[in-house]
């Protein structure tokens, strides 16, 4: 039992520093093609906290593991609204931009109501088919393209002077973010599954608590330091663009390599995603400004909490 343990955690550790080298020598090759900031932010850096996702779904899923895979998005969304957002806003209070209120919020509510759809009644019963994959990787390219739209940089802006890192630790960065992803992912997929074997636990469950924790480390980090810095738009910016990225490239994807099969018992956690987005929603109407207060944040872990206390102790 102890041995698939520390496994699981070198795995989560791997897969975090892969992850990051991966998006640090990608940012450089970026930069070197000329890319612009707002490109590389929307691609390279967003999508890279949702690469411990991805390769986590995509080992499971070559595992024939499809509830891992569902569970890890799930419970990876739940936490990054509740526990995350929650405690950036506990730390600096977090001012929500009009673009995010008109654009991304609804994106996270549409991935969700996508996943529910897809899930309960659109093509195979309780089960996410290739085609459906195809569907929302079509909606990840649109939500892309809105954003790139209403993001694009006003012509007398100056654009800041980016340095790329040196061809040799730009490789570097590149192997070792691969093979750490692939290191990662084996590992945590594998002890994953023995650890629900073990404990008496489905894999959904693991996939929703303990993988889904972990995989949300790069979120949690990223937040926690752009909230100490006052950047409540990172902070914000980083939670809801992993969440739509999540549902609609990750599992967009993971779909493509194997039906996912859905336990309908998820359908109670994404009505928890669903209450997440609607509590996020009306806490930026509330109070003064736009914004999620300190006590709104300690509202949202509270509620993440009890979500956790409830899935733990519920039957399986």
């Amino acid at each position: 039992m102890g041995v698939p343990i520390i496994l699981l955690i070198v795995g989560f550790v791997a897969l975090i520093l892969g992850a990051n080298w991966l998006v640090d020598g990608a940012t450089s090759v970026g930069i070197r093609a000329k890319l612009s900031p707002l490109i590389i932010g929307l691609t390279i850096v967003a999508f890279g906290t949702s690469l411990p996702e991805l390769i986590i779904n995509i080992f499971s899923c070559a595992r024939g593991s499809s509830g891992l895979a569902i569970g890890n998005i799930v419970g990876s969304n739940i936490m990054n609204i509740l526990l995350i957002l929650g405690t950036a806003a506990i730390i600096y209070p977090i001012d929500v931009s009009r673009i995010s209120i008109r654009r991304d919020i609804p994106a996270g509510f549409a991935a969700t109501a996508a996943l529910a759809l897809m899930a309960n009644f659109f093509g195979s019963y309780h089960t996410i088919v290739w085609w459906e994959g195809l569907v929302l990787l079509l909606m990840a390219a649109l939500y892309l393209y809105l954003t790139m739209v209403k993001n694009e940089k006003p012509a007398n802006e100056v654009e800041a002077i980016q340095i790329p890192m040196p061809w040799g630790k730009t490789i570097l960065l590149l192997v070792l973010g691969i093979a750490g992803l692939y290191a990662g992912g084996e590992l945590v997929s594998n002890n994953a599954q023995k650890l629900a074997k073990a404990w008496g636990m489905s894999e959904a469950l693991i996939g929703l608590t303990v993988v889904a924790i972990a995989t949300s480390l790069p979120e949690l980090i990223t937040s926690i330091v752009a909230a100490t810095k006052k950047n409540a738009g990172i902070a914000i910016g980083n939670v809801l663009g992993s969440n739509i990225l999540n549902i609609f490239v990750v599992l967009g994807i993971s779909s493509l390599i194997m039906p996912l099969q859905f336990d309908t018992q998820m359908n109670i956690n994404l009505g928890v995603l669903f209450v997440a987005h609607l509590i996020m929603f009306i806490f930026v109407f509330t109070g003064k400004g736009r914004k999620l207060s300190r006590f709104e944040g300690f509202l949202m872990l509270l509620s993440f909490a009890g979500f956790m206390v409830y899935t733990v102790l519920s039957p399986q």
